[in-house]
């Protein structure tokens, strides 16, 4: 277990853009040390604890070590399966919504660490979704995976251009969707 966080790293574990840690920090309300002869900042993980208590911000992922996953999608088959093999898994907690409202509602109260999208919903497509996350500053850190059967090419470049990091196509091979979210959230 961690015991020294960077500003990036206490910012993803808050869920907060690193320039909210950073002011707390300098303002003396998130208390750490500089790193000697750089600007570098250095947070010791009962301090971090500390101010995500006294800032009411949830410690369940920070103590459980789950990454948050949200799985969007109105096919309800794809989501049990997607389900279904991330929370065997053990690494991830999951949350499910079938419509973009619902995946906004959801993200705003979960703040996954990365949404699986589907870019086709009822409602709204994927490009609407990641362009709204990406507008929102709190939702800085969060990464966005398209799945999708019915997209082209030139479609997969504007949604990569809208903020998603990656895409895949349905149907999708399980093992390389793991491959594809742990390199998006750089596990191992």
């Amino acid at each position: 277990m961690k015991d020294l966080f960077t500003t990036g790293e206490a910012a993803e574990i808050c869920k907060v853009s690193q320039q909210t840690i950073i002011r707390c920090f300098d303002a003396g309300r998130l208390e750490g040390f500089r790193v000697p002869g750089s600007r570098f900042r250095r947070i010791p993980r009962k301090n971090l604890v500390r101010f995500m208590q006294d800032n009411n911000i949830p410690l369940d992922t920070f103590e459980s070590g789950k990454r948050k996953i949200l799985i969007v999608d109105d096919d309800s088959e794809i989501v049990e399966l997607l389900e279904d093999v991330l929370e065997r898994d053990g690494r991830f907690e999951v949350k499910t919504a079938s419509s973009g409202y619902e995946a906004g509602m959801t993200t705003e109260k979960f703040r996954p660490e990365l949404i699986l999208l589907d870019y086709m919903l009822p409602d709204v497509n994927g490009n609407v979704v990641c362009q709204t996350i990406r507008r929102n500053p709190e939702f800085e850190n969060i990464k966005i995976i398209i799945i999708s059967g019915v997209v082209k090419q030139d479609e997969i470049a504007q949604l990569l251009k809208s903020g998603a990091e990656d895409f895949i196509r349905k149907p999708f091979n399980i093992t390389e969707l793991t491959d594809k979210i742990n390199v998006v959230l750089q596990m191992k």
